[in-house]
């Protein structure tokens, strides 16, 4: 029996699209004939989960979503077909739950329990909800914003009692106060340039006088012989001084000094020559007396010479008065 062409173009196309849906549900991770390890996880919320999307424990691949349906028309709950690369010893308390990846694939992960009883082929795993990054940020997020607002309102209400407590003249001191404290930041900057002047360390007033520390400190440096020897004659000077007999010396000038008080006493008093001399008015007196009668006989005789010594032989004999005063009192 020969067959036509056609027939072999025909069944060659059909068994062409048999092999490319096998081949799209192969790369797609599903099986034509459905074998495999399968458990199912119903969720509420797929969250965008697609068929071949990985199956995740502990980080590492263990499966993909191999079919997603409705268990009821309500949407209220979908059963999730997971094929498994290969039989794991899943323990039965373990649950699945979808996490959400904005950058990258969304995908279904298992956390491991830890009962020794293990889910068996088509078993259905517990499932929980993930509340996503975005989710866990906003629920963060949104008690800090309330208490923002909270401290903004009360902010607001401060300022509004500062605003009415404050009248006119509070708010001109407080500008004037404000004025002030420029002045007081600009003379602070001021300040502050002068006080780096003075640290520059060629030209500054401290590093001249470190200079000038230096340069004493040199001096000593040198001269520390000269003062040394210095030191030794004053150490020396107070060794005699120390040695001589200060005592005596002192002593001796004490009797020196009762003897001279002793002396004054007596020139004080009327007792003795000397202190008759000193203190007796009539002995002034008499003195006071002979010195005018001799200033009156020179004058008398400077006047009057010829009363005293007559060496004309032809001249006749002064017979005026004599003097009873000085000139210098005649005169006046």
């Amino acid at each position: 029996m020969k067959i036509s062409n056609e027939t072999k173009i025909g069944v060659l196309a059909v068994i062409s699209i048999v092999l490319l849906i096998i081949g799209f549900n192969f790369l797609k991770g599903k099986s034509v004939f459905k074998t495999g390890n399968f458990i199912y996880a119903n969720f509420t919320n797929t969250k965008g989960i697609l068929v071949s999307n990985p199956v995740l424990a502990n980080g590492y691949r263990i499966g993909t979503v191999y079919e997603i349906v409705e268990n009821d028309k309500s949407l209220q709950s979908i059963k999730v077909a997971i094929k498994l690369k290969k039989e794991y010893n899943i323990p039965s308390d373990s649950y699945a739950m979808i996490e959400a990846n904005p950058l990258g694939v969304t995908s279904i992960v298992i956390k491991l329990g830890s009962s020794k009883s293990l889910l068996t082929h088509n078993s259905t795993i517990t499932t929980k909800e993930n509340e996503g990054l975005i989710t866990q940020l906003s629920n963060t997020i949104t008690p800090t914003v309330d208490q923002v607002k909270n401290t903004f309102h009360t902010l607001d209400s401060t300022l509004k009692n500062i605003n009415s407590i404050l009248d006119a003249t509070t708010k001109n001191n407080l500008q004037v106060t404000v004025a002030n404290i420029n002045k007081l930041t600009a003379s602070l900057l001021v300040s502050s340039a002068n006080i780096e002047k003075m640290l520059v360390a060629q030209s500054g007033s401290i590093a001249q006088t470190m200079d000038n520390v230096n340069s004493f400190s040199k001096n000593l440096a040198d001269n520390n012989s000269k003062i040394t020897n210095t030191i030794q004659n004053l150490e020396t000077a107070t060794g005699k001084l120390a040695n001589s007999n200060i005592d005596n010396a002192v002593n001796s000038l004490q009797q020196a000094v009762d003897k001279m008080n002793t002396t004054l006493t007596k020139l004080n008093s009327s007792e003795g020559s000397l202190g008759l001399l000193l203190n007796d008015k009539t002995l002034y007196n008499n003195l006071t007396n002979t010195v005018r009668s001799a200033n009156i006989l020179i004058d008398d005789l400077k006047t009057h010479p010829k009363r005293y010594v007559n060496i004309s032989v032809f001249g006749k004999k002064d017979k005026s008065t004599p003097l009873k005063a000085p000139l210098s009192e005649t005169k006046q």
